[in-house]
C-alpha cells in the first residue's frame, strides 16, 4: 500500500508534462473517492486486491489497458497475491506490453515470467549502485534474552538519526514498543494489523521526526522508501542472508553513510555467522566473542538451463 502510494506520488510530478492524470487504488481506505479517480486515471497504481474488487465492481474495465508492469512480482508471489494477478492478467487484452521486475527470476517466479510475457526482452541490473550507494558500517551485537531489550535501548539512545528496527511478528512489533518506553525510547509501530490511517500516521511521524525508531515487520517495511535512515536495527535476524540484504539495503542510500546492526541470541550465532561471513564480515562478528560457523559446502546438481527471453548486457544502475 505505502509503495503504491509512493509511486503514484513520484508519477504526479512528471505527468502532467505529458497531460496525463495518474490514480493510486489500495486497500485500507474508503474505495469510493478511488472508483471515481480511478475512472479517469491514464495511468493506475494499484495492489492486486483493491484492482480486483474494482474490477468485480465494475467500475474499472482493463479493455483498453495498453501496458501492464508488475513491480516486485517476487514480493506479491511471497505474499500470496497470485491468484488475484492472474484473473487480473486474465481481463487484459492480448496485445498489450508487459514489463516484470523482480529481485530474482528463477523458480516461481521465472514460471510467472514466462506465463505473463511473449518472448521477453531480458534486462539485469547489477545489486550495487556504485555512484549513489553509500558506505554500511555492519556491527554484530551479542546478547542474551535477558538484556536483548535493555542493548537495543542504549543502542538507540547513543546513536542518533532515524532507525528501523526489524521484528519477526505483528505482536512482537507492538511489545517492543511497549517495552522501549519504559527505557524512555519512544517509538512507533508499523505492521499489517494496522490500517491504512494508522500506517500513514506512524510513516509520517517517523518521516518527520516526530519519532526516531519505527519498529516493523518485513511485510509493513516493503513500502517504505526514505533516503535518511541512519540505521537499521535486526532485533530479529533475518532467517536468509537476502533478507538481511533488503532490510540492510534501506539504509545508506543517496550518498549517506548508515549502520546495520543485528543483535544475535546464542542459539543465532552459528545462522548469522554465516551472514557474516558472506558479507566478508567474520571479524567484526568474531569481535564479540561469537563463534563463526564454518562455511557450508553445497552440491550443485545438474539442472536444464530454463533461460527465457534475449539477455541484454549487465548493466550498473
Amino acid at each position: 500500500r505505502e509503495l503504491a502510494s509512493q509511486v503514484a506520488a513520484e508519477l504526479g510530478t512528471i505527468a502532467p508534462a505529458r497531460d496525463l492524470r495518474v490514480a493510486a487504488v489500495y486497500g485500507g481506505i474508503s474505495i469510493s473517492a478511488q472508483a471515481k479517480a480511478s475512472r479517469d486515471a491514464h495511468i493506475l497504481v494499484a495492489t492486486p486486491g483493491r484492482l480486483q474488487d474494482l474490477i468485480e465492481r465494475r467500475i474499472v474495465s482493463l479493455d483498453a489497458v495498453r501496458m501492464l508492469i508488475l513491480d516486485e512480482a517476487d514480493r506479491m508471489l511471497d505474499m500470496g497475491f497470485q491468484p488475484q494477478v492472474d484473473r487480473i492478467v486474465a481481463r487484459l487484452p492480448r496485445k498489450r506490453q508487459t514489463m516484470f521486475f523482480s529481485a530474482t527470476l528463477d523458480g516461481a517466479v521465472g514460471e510467472l515470467a514466462r506465463a505473463y510475457t511473449t518472448n521477453p526482452s531480458r534486462f539485469e541490473a547489477a545489486l550495487t549502485i556504485d555512484q549513489e550507494q553509500g558506505e554500511i558500517d555492519h556491527k554484530f551485537v551479542s546478547v542474551t534474552a535477558d538484556n536483548k531489550v535493555e542493548t537495543l535501548a542504549r543502542l538507540l539512545a547513543e546513536e542518533r538519526g532515524l532507525a528501523l528496527v526489524f521484528v519477526r511478528t505483528k505482536r512482537g512489533a507492538d511489545r517492543l514498543v511497549q517495552k522501549l518506553a519504559r527505557h524512555n525510547v519512544t517509538a512507533t509501530a508499523m505492521h499489517g494489523d494496522l490500517n491504512q490511517s494508522q500506517r500513514e500516521r506512524a510513516l509520517k511521524r517517523f518521516e518527520t521526526g516526530a519519532v526516531s525508531t519505527l519498529v516493523a515487520t518485513d511485510v509493513a517495511a516493503r513500502g517504505l522508501d526514505l533516503d535518511d535512515i541512519t540505521h537499521v536495527i535486526n532485533f530479529d535476524p533475518p532467517e536468509e542472508h537476502t533478507g538481511y540484504i533488503h532490510r540492510v539495503g534501506r539504509t545508506g542510500r543517496a550518498g549517506r553513510n548508515g549502520t546495520g546492526v543485528t543483535l544475535v541470541l546464542p542459539e543465532q550465532q552459528s545462522d548469522v555467522s554465516r551472514v557474516a561471513r558472506l558479507l566478508g564480515e567474520t571479524e567484526s562478528f568474531a569481535s564479540e566473542g561469537m563463534r563463526v560457523a564454518p562455511a557450508r559446502l553445497v552440491y550443485a546438481s545438474k539442472r536444464r538451463n530454463s533461460k527465457w527471453g534475449t539477455t541484454r548486457p549487465r548493466r550498473k544502475i
